[in-house]
C-alpha cells in the first residue's frame, strides 16, 4: 500500500539535486523501522577488505525487495523517473542493486572518504546516486554528504531530503563527532556513457 505523497518539488542545485519532502513522516518511519530490524554488517569497497577502514567505516544492511518492502521499491522507482526526466536525462535500465541502509556511529568513528559509486564491473554501470536522509539533523554532529564539484558544502540534514547526483562525482561523508547518522543510500544503472 502507498502512503499519501508529499506536495514538494525537487529543486536542481547545479549537478546535483535536492529534495525536502520527498518521503512522509509515516514512510521514513517505515523505512527506518524495517532497517533497523535487519542484521548489519561492516561495509566494504566494493570486495575489498578491512585494510580500508581508513577509507570508510560504516555499517550496512541490504533492503531487497520483497512483500514488505514492494511500496518502497515502487516509491523509489517514480522518484528515479520524475528526478531523471526533469534533471539529469540519462538513459537508465534500472535500479541496479538492492538500497543500502548505512549506518554511521559516533562511538566508531564512522565516515566515508572520497569516492565515486562505480560498482561492480560485472554490473551495469551505476549513473545517478541517491541518498535519504532518516536521522534528524540534531541527533549527530559531523557526517556530512560533501559532493566534489559544483558543490562543496555539506548537504541538507533535515530528515526526509533526498539527495541525487551523478554517480561519477566525487563525494564523501565526513566523521561523525558524536550520534548516529541513518540513511538509505540507491543507485539507478543504465548503459556506459559515451
Amino acid at each position: 500500500m502507498l502512503l499519501s505523497r508529499p506536495a514538494t518539488v525537487p529543486a536542481s542545485a547545479g549537478e546535483h539535486v535536492v529534495w525536502e519532502g520527498a518521503f512522509t513522516n509515516a514512510e521514513l518511519d517505515r523505512i527506518e523501522a524495517y532497517g533497523d530490524s535487519l542484521a548489519k554488517s561492516k561495509a566494504d569497497l566494493s570486495g575489498y577488505r578491512a585494510q580500508y577502514d581508513s577509507i570508510r567505516v560504516t555499517q550496512v544492511a541490504w533492503i531487497e525487495r520483497n512483500p514488505d518492502t514492494a511500496w518502497l521499491y515502487h516509491r523509489v522507482e517514480e522518484i528515479v523517473l520524475r528526478l531523471n526526466e526533469q534533471f539529469f536525462r540519462y538513459e537508465l535500465y534500472a535500479l541496479s542493486e538492492s538500497f543500502q541502509y548505512t549506518v554511521y556511529d559516533g562511538a566508531k568513528g564512522g565516515h566515508f572518504d572520497w569516492h565515486k559509486d562505480h560498482g561492480n564491473a560485472q554490473e551495469a554501470p551505476r549513473k545517478i546516486s541517491l541518498s535519504l536522509q532518516l536521522s534528524d539533523e540534531d541527533a549527530y554532529r559531523g557526517c556530512d554528504l560533501e559532493i566534489h564539484g559544483d558543490w562543496r558544502q555539506a548537504a541538507p540534514r533535515k530528515r526526509g531530503t533526498l539527495i541525487a547526483f551523478p554517480s561519477f562525482m566525487l563525494h564523501r561523508v565526513t566523521p561523525i563527532e558524536a550520534g548516529i547518522r541513518k540513511s538509505l543510500v540507491i543507485w539507478a544503472a543504465g548503459p556506459e556513457f559515451r
